[in-house]
């Protein structure tokens, strides 16, 4: 039975015939000898049919798929016009190899060619690999290499390319920085107190917040200077007159050493970049909830946005946390203790991560690890809905809907009451979720409707403004020369004759019309040349005149 190869390349599709089989006995041992001496390789297989790409596009098409799996109109035409084809109702005498079984299968399902995807094939293929710029002489040296740098590059940017307003990692990282910044901002105030407490050991007690110490510490500067003048702008700080002015007494009565100038300028600096850090970490929560928006918006509504990022970046990535079951969910964050439990044969963890939610936090004792069970269940749907739903704005509906399953399942945990059925509230959910669609897309016809009647008004308004420009400029010259209103006077005048001897025209038609209305052509034209004469002595009378005026 004849062998056929078919090898994918980066410039085209090429065919193989492998010759000599029988001899060798499809040993792979021996083919993997034969590989790397092209003498011997090119006895046993030989080139049939190169079909190149058309472009780079039409490389990445066929290369993507391929790698799925599906057979594309080029190369099943391929297969068609350069393999045998077998008779109706016979098996082929022939069969192609391939090196990925998923391509085989749907070429032999759609060809009726029979396909073979083994070892021995795929010792073929990796010497056609090898040698495949010297089974086809038309390549050139490096052309080879540049289809395939080309169509790396263009495969794995077309399979990384991503939604950008839902990159998960962009949460995994904020979550990860706003962790070690929580820790940092707590070394370095502790840091700040130690190091003032010298200065003004009373005011660690007054105040406990960490940023308002390290403000208070900038405002102070030195406590010998602190005096009642000062109470207003305490208060500012602190937000309360009493404490206020319990900072100005206890700055009176100090236990502490003075410091030199240098040494309260290294603590005001050192307190300043701990508030730029708080001022920073505030920012960055900010902007972690407004990520889990965009990228988790149920597990968000759901669980809180700082707990679901965690889980997020704790599996990895949103899809990671989607496929996890609700078991593995429940307990991720507690490996440890996971693999204590069955190595000790003790009790498995209840809960991991999830623990700080608040839903733990208020359920009873002995109904936590329940409530931690179903909260689990919650979370994997959202998560689920999140990651796979087609929707291009992600809506809160189903979060919100899943965070009052959970409240109801409180509430029947401490006072019996029975929650809804499941069914009953996602089809609540996807009711919603639909009347939220229908109101954003009534509110973008709207704004469209909006910015075209404003871009009509624009235009209407430029084109007043240009009139108004004419007119004015219109003014400006005839306001600018004396001559020009000359000239104008002496245009309305002839505008004026003109008009005085149309009307003197139409008074002699409307006369001749009565009297002579019968009359031919040729008196008509006699009585025209008679008018116009009258005329050119009127116009010769309004010259003179304005000559005697001049």
């Amino acid at each position: 039975m004849a062998l056929f190869l078919l090898y994918e390349s980066a410039s085209g599709y090429a065919l193989f015939e492998a010759h000599g089989l029988d001899e060798i006995g499809q040993n792979t041992e021996a083919v993997r000898n034969s590989v790397s001496d092209l003498n011997r390789f090119g006895k046993v297989v030989k080139l049939r049919s190169f079909n190149p790409f058309t472009s780079a596009l039409d490389a990445l098409t066929q290369c993507n798929a391929i790698s799925e799996g599906i057979l594309t109109d080029e190369l099943r035409t391929v297969l068609e016009t350069n393999l045998p084809k077998p008779k109706e109702g016979k098996k082929a005498k022939f069969s192609l190899g391939v090196a990925d079984p998923k391509i085989g299968s749907q070429v032999s399902e759609l060809t009726k060619i029979p396909c073979q995807s083994n070892e021995f094939v795929l010792e073929l293929i990796r010497g056609v690999r090898l040698h495949f710029d010297r089974f086809v002489s038309d390549l050139k040296t490096g052309d080879l290499e540049k289809a395939q740098l080309g169509l790396g590059h263009s495969y794995s940017r077309a399979k990384v390319k991503f939604n950008v307003n839902r990159v998960d990692n962009m949460v995994i990282q904020a979550i990860f920085l706003l962790d070690t910044l929580d820790k940092d901002i707590n070394s370095f105030s502790m840091r700040v107190r130690e190091w003032y407490s010298w200065h003004f050991p009373e005011l660690v007690k007054i105040v406990n917040d960490n940023y308002l110490y390290a403000k208070l510490t900038k405002f102070i500067e030195d406590k010998s200077k602190l005096t009642e003048d000062k109470i207003s702008d305490l208060t500012d700080i602190v937000g309360d007159e009493d404490k206020a002015k319990e900072i100005v007494e206890a700055a009176k009565a100090s236990m502490g050493q003075d410091l030199s100038p240098v040494d309260l300028i290294n603590v005001q600096q050192f307190a300043q970049r701990v508030m730029d850090l708080s001022e920073y970490r505030r920012k960055l929560y900010d902007y972690l909830v407004a990520k889990m928006s965009d990228i988790a918006p149920n597990l968000a509504s759901l669980i809180g946005e700082v707990v679901g990022a965690r889980l997020i970046s704790h599996a990895g990535s949103l899809t990671n946390l989607a496929k996890c079951p609700s078991s593995t969910l429940q307990i991720l964050g507690a490996e440890k203790a996971l693999f204590r439990a069955l190595k000790t044969k003790g009790n498995t963890p209840k809960y991991g991560l999830i623990f700080h939610s608040s839903f733990i936090g208020r359920a009873s004792a002995k109904n936590k690890g329940r409530m931690a069970r179903y909260l689990a269940n919650k979370c994997s749907i959202a998560s689920r809905i999140d990651c796979f739903s087609e929707r291009e704005k992600g809506t809160t509906a189903f979060g919100e809907k899943l965070r009052e399953q959970v409240e109801e399942r409180l509430d029947f945990y401490d006072k019996g009451v029975a929650p809804r059925k499941n069914i009953d509230v996602m089809r609540s959910a996807m009711e919603s979720a639909d009347n939220k669609d229908t109101e954003i897309e009534t509110e973008e016809v709207a704004l469209e409707a909006s910015s075209k009647k404003a871009k009509k008004k624009k235009q209407k308004g430029g084109d007043d403004i240009v009139v108004d420009k004419v007119t004015e400029n219109t003014n400006a010259d005839s306001s600018e020369d004396p001559k020009s209103e000359k000239k104008k006077k002496k245009k309305e005048k002839r505008k004026l004759d003109q008009e005085i001897e149309v009307d003197d025209q139409s008074v002699d038609d409307g006369a001749n019309g009565v009297s002579n209305g019968t009359k031919k052509k040729k008196k008509k034209d006699k009585n025209l040349e008679v008018l116009e004469a009258a005329s050119e002595t009127k116009k010769k009378k309004m010259k003179s005149k304005s000559k005697d005026s001049e």
